[in-house]
């Protein structure tokens, strides 16, 4: 039997962001648009300081948030919850180098960065239905709020650019 926890849940999201980092790292140097390079400076830099605070959330758990906390005596939530891990579009560094291979311009970029996002924030929902402890669905919830906060910003900046 196996269960994701809270730590596991924030191991994955220390993964995630140090692949958001690279990207909007990599994206930059494909597209002309200063000011979605300017967004992608940003977010790459708000990418390590989520790293750094999901290291101190994942550090701050209590032990029962670092056990198995799902009962899935069939792996049916267990094999959900990989897939969830494995279809995000930036879940390996060369997910990231594959995807950057399709940007042409900053639009291409935006939509990229918005497909990680919203990625981003569904594997996290998941993870959080599938963790039963109180504490871990709460610092998931803080996590699932960041992610959210990039994805409007990136809505909008796309919208900007597509007037």
């Amino acid at each position: 039997m196996f269960g994701f926890n809270a730590e596991e849940v924030f191991q994955m999201a220390i993964e995630l962001e140090d692949h958001g980092k690279a990207f909007y790292d990599k994206a930059q140097e494909l597209i002309d648009d200063e000011s979605v390079k300017e967004l992608f400076r940003y977010l790459g830099e708000e990418e390590i300081k989520h790293k750094k605070k999901f290291e101190e959330l994942k550090a701050s758990l209590p032990e029962e948030a670092r056990q198995g906390s799902v009962h899935d005596p069939y792996g049916e939530m267990s094999e959900y919850l990989k897939m969830m891990a494995d279809m995000h579009v930036f879940r390996t560094a060369e997910g990231v180098e594959n995807r950057l291979k399709d940007v042409k311009d900053a639009v291409d970029a935006l939509r990229l960065a918005i497909e990680f996002e919203k990625d981003s924030v569904i594997f996290f929902l998941s993870m959080q239905d599938a963790t039963e402890e109180e504490r871990g669905k709460k610092l998931i919830n803080q996590l699932v709020k960041e992610e959210q906060n990039h994805l409007r910003r990136l809505t909008v900046k796309l919208r900007e650019l597509k007037k």
